[in-house]
């Protein structure tokens, strides 16, 4: 399976756990709402750092978007 699709699945899966829009998420990750919807898509290949910045905003480690 490709990588962006289960980034972005498990970005939207922790997103909705947790009661955020995409539009919350992507200011406390500090990356352009357009972007992240993107990523969740599986259309766009973030960068480590967005990965870091968004897992941080979501409270977990980055490693749990990759599992």
């Amino acid at each position: 399976m490709d990588w962006r699709i289960i980034v972005g699945r498990n970005i939207r899966r922790l997103r909705e756990e947790r009661g955020l829009t995409q539009e919350k998420l992507a200011v406390d990750a500090g990356i352009d709402l357009t972007y992240l919807g993107g990523i969740e898509r599986g259309k766009r290949n973030p960068s480590l750092l967005v990965i870091v910045r968004i897992a941080g905003a979501l409270d977990v480690l980055p490693r749990d978007l990759l599992v």
